[in-house]
């Protein structure tokens, strides 16, 4: 959700009323491991759920339909500065406020298209397609590090080893952070990521301020760097667009969109690669399928995204009085739209909770949809397919080595840890 409120998150979870307690279940960082029976009963209870707790004001959708229409109909924008002046000025003394509220992720309209058109080049079919050389090299470095952690038996954490390293340094490449210097985003991109959070905490704050500030004043000086020094990566690509678009922005809206492309571009995809590796692993017939037939791989990534995406909600407000799964929305009422539950709602998905690398007609919500689609969901999808074809080519007796260490998000899945064997 795009406007989390205060508090701790555990003074959400007691509640007598059963929507409730399915709701919170599924949001509770305790319940991180498994949200979407919560989310299936109160599909089943409240498919348009408003809750009313704890400063939280906003209706939880779970149905694929309403989901849907609610992302690609223009009337419901996000949350942006407008609101952010509005309803909570008392967040204005936040550096990640300031950011999260005036970047691509925070406008709408003619502010959105005139930050998101600039890096259309970037993200092109072509571009992406450009790439793949060169995250098959990337896949083949991370994997090397993960063989030698995991010779003789040893135990080697996926996540360390091979999600985080793999997604910053495919994003870093493409914006012109150099190779030895992508280590430290690793925790700045996580505390940046708390903004996402339902209920954001003082600590939560504090975290997102400081990592906001840091990665601005870092990409602040690449653009300098760039500007004295072009090189073939977006920082220099965005600095030497010409046109209107590019005319138009800003020092700090160039920074804010470098720091953007690049939280954004690791954080989800570090879930894609742990949530697809753990699900074809604790689905081995599934697996077998992937072994026997390599085309199978893009439906694979597909069927992971569905089965257990990287986001699992979002929001947005309603520009004027509008209709959600037969229930009025008042202007400027809130509407969280559930991926998760979306993306294994039965309307839409037979047996939406079994994982099948050959489900036909997947279609998931995981990137969002309409004008906030994901510019990066091609990328994400690529570094996907190339990562599984090799993972587990190489290693055909891989397997898992222990229970995984869930992230405490309530709005992101993915792993803190992922430990595997290389020998089975």
């Amino acid at each position: 959700m795009n406007s989390p409120v205060d508090g701790p998150a555990h003074s959400l979870l007691d509640s007598p009323a059963s929507p409730e307690v399915a709701l919170l279940s599924a949001l509770s960082p305790e319940d991180g491991d498994s949200p979407y029976a919560s989310l299936a009963l109160l599909r089943e209870a409240a498919p348009v759920y408003h809750c009313q707790r704890e400063g939280l004001d906003t209706r939880f959708l779970t149905r694929f339909a309403d989901c849907q229409a609610v992302l690609t109909n223009p009337d419901f924008v996000v949350p942006d500065r407008v609101w952010l002046l509005r309803k909570r000025p008392d967040w204005l003394g936040h550096p990640a406020a300031d950011f999260f509220y005036s970047c691509l992720l925070g406008t709408n309209a003619a502010a959105h298209e005139r930050l998101r058109r600039p890096l259309f080049r970037a993200f092109s079919a072509r571009r992406i397609a450009a790439l793949s050389a060169s995250v098959a090299e990337q896949v083949d470095a991370v994997l090397d590090r993960f063989a030698d952690a995991g010779s003789d038996g040893g135990v080697a954490d996926f996540q360390e080893l091979v999600a985080y390293p793999l997604s910053v340094a495919v994003v870093g490449g493409l914006i012109g952070v150099p190779a030895a210097e992508q280590g430290r985003f690793h925790q700045l991109g996580r505390d940046a990521a708390r903004l996402l959070e339902p209920v954001r905490t003082a600590a939560d704050w504090k975290l997102a301020d400081q990592a906001v500030l840091a990665l601005r004043e870092y990409f602040t000086g690449l653009l300098r760097e760039r500007r004295a020094r072009p090189a073939a990566d977006l920082a220099s690509t965005l600095l030497a667009q010409a046109g209107p678009a590019a005319a138009e922005l800003t020092d700090r809206e160039l920074v804010d969109l470098l720091l953007l492309v690049f939280v954004a571009g690791f954080e989800t995809t570090v879930g894609l690669l742990g949530g697809s590796v753990f699900a074809l692993l604790t689905h081995p017939e599934q697996l077998a399928l992937l072994r026997a037939d390599r085309a199978l791989l893009p439906g694979a990534v597909e069927e992971s995204l569905r089965w257990d995406g990287p986001a699992l909600m979002t929001e947005r407000l309603a520009a004027r009085p509008l209709e959600v799964g037969g229930v009025a929305i008042e202007p400027g009422g809130s509407v969280t739209v559930v991926l998760g539950a979306a993306n294994r709602d039965p309307a839409r998905y037979p047996d939406p909770d079994a994982f099948l690398v050959r489900r036909p007609d997947v279609r998931v919500l995981s990137f969002g949809a309409g004008a906030h689609y994901c510019l990066g969901a091609a990328l994400a999808r690529l570094e996907g397919v190339v990562l599984l074809e090799r993972l587990f080519a190489r290693f055909p007796a891989l397997g898992l080595a222990g229970p995984p260490v869930r992230r405490g998000s309530a709005a992101l899945r993915s792993f803190d840890r992922l430990p595997l064997t290389t020998t089975g």
